[in-house]
């Protein structure tokens, strides 16, 4: 009955937020989203699993940016494959630019060794994009000399300011006892995103390499007599880097887990070529385990930028995920999947 419980928690929060709609999102908690990060993290847990993620991006400008992702994904251990759906989407509020996918997510387990293993992932996916485009005001709009904004911005589209497309992404996920690394590509199909002009403007491929290494604290395994419980202590150490065009990004960071508690901070920021830095965040991280199986997690990123963080307000993004054990056939698996948490 828990186990519905939290279902039923986890669809009402997607519920309040189903029609935040927007392009390629991101997350701080990108480990929190793992089937957005890589279509090969699909039942990588070997067990079901579902979550939710919510980003609510610069609160202290007039107009936000909101993002979020619910997923479900489920490992078949007689056919070493895990399945999945997820439902992305972001909105900002000036232009009220929307997007909203629907994907279908499939992996295969490939075993390398007696603790090593190979994830390869695969996810297409359904996209709506929409814009409101009696907000937006262009350049030709404007009359310098009178200060005045001439007619409205509707004369730019054609249609009903709406377009949508087929996305395919992939990826593969390596891991063993210690250590773990992924790389994915999303958008293969490369589509058109142009509302002005449908065949211009194709999005780009967006490549992303991710790993990291676990350690075990020098008291790994802290037994608690009051609760009769093994409590994990680990240390892990993760990056991950983004190229999408002319833009990458590179987040790098560790994470604390005493357990029930995690603490994390990340560091999002990375030299261009032009020598400018891209000093984008300090992220921080406060996550907590539950006995029962609920996992809640909330960062918040402190702009470092020349945006600044008394303009920007930052960003706040939570997570929630359930995972379903099924303790009572034996199956309870005791190695541990290493990698992060959020």
């Amino acid at each position: 009955m828990k186990g519905v419980f939290y279902i039923w928690i986890i669809l009402f929060l997607f519920g309040c937020y189903a029609q935040l709609k927007g392009q390629d999102m991101q997350f701080s908690q990108f480990y929190a989203s793992p089937l957005y990060l890589n279509p090969a993290f699909t039942g990588s847990t070997e067990w079901t699993r579902i979550g939710l993620n919510y980003r609510n991006q610069w609160p202290g400008l007039d107009h936000s940016f909101h993002t979020m992702s619910a997923y479900f994904d489920h490992f078949i251990e007689h056919k070493k494959s895990g399945i999945g759906v997820m439902v992305n989407g972001t909105r900002d509020t000036f232009a009220q630019l929307q997007n909203m996918e629907v994907g279908l997510l499939y992996s295969y387990r490939l075993q390398l060794g007696k603790e090593r293993y190979l994830h390869m992932g695969l996810q297409t996916g359904f996209v709506n994009r929409s814009v409101n485009v009696e907000n937006i005001i262009l350049g030709t709009q404007l009359d310098i000399d009178r200060g005045i904004v001439i007619g409205d911005g509707l004369s730019w589209i054609d249609d009903e300011s709406q377009r949508s497309h087929i996305d395919i992404n992939t990826g593969l996920y390596y891991y063993d006892e210690k250590f773990w690394l992924g790389a994915a590509a999303h958008h293969l199909t490369r589509p058109y995103i142009s509302y002005m002009e449908v065949d211009l403007n194709r999005l780009p491929i967006r490549y992303s390499l991710h790993g990291g290494v676990r350690f075990k604290l020098y008291s790994s395994s802290i037994f608690d007599q009051i609760n009769n419980l093994s409590q994990e202590r680990t240390l892990s150490v993760a990056f991950n880097y983004k190229r999408q065009g002319l833009f990458d990004q590179l987040d790098f960071g560790t994470e604390f887990y005493l357990e029930p508690v995690v603490f994390g901070i990340w560091y999002r920021g990375l030299p261009t070529k032009n020598s400018l830095p891209n000093n984008e965040a300090i992220i921080g991280l406060l996550g907590f385990s539950f006995p029962n199986d609920l996992e809640m997690g909330y960062s918040y990123d402190f702009t470092v930028s020349r945006l600044g963080w008394r303009n920007s307000g930052g960003a706040h993004e939570v997570s929630i995920r359930y995972t379903f054990r099924n303790y009572k056939t034996g199956k309870k698996r005791d190695r541990v999947i290493p990698g992060f948490k959020y």
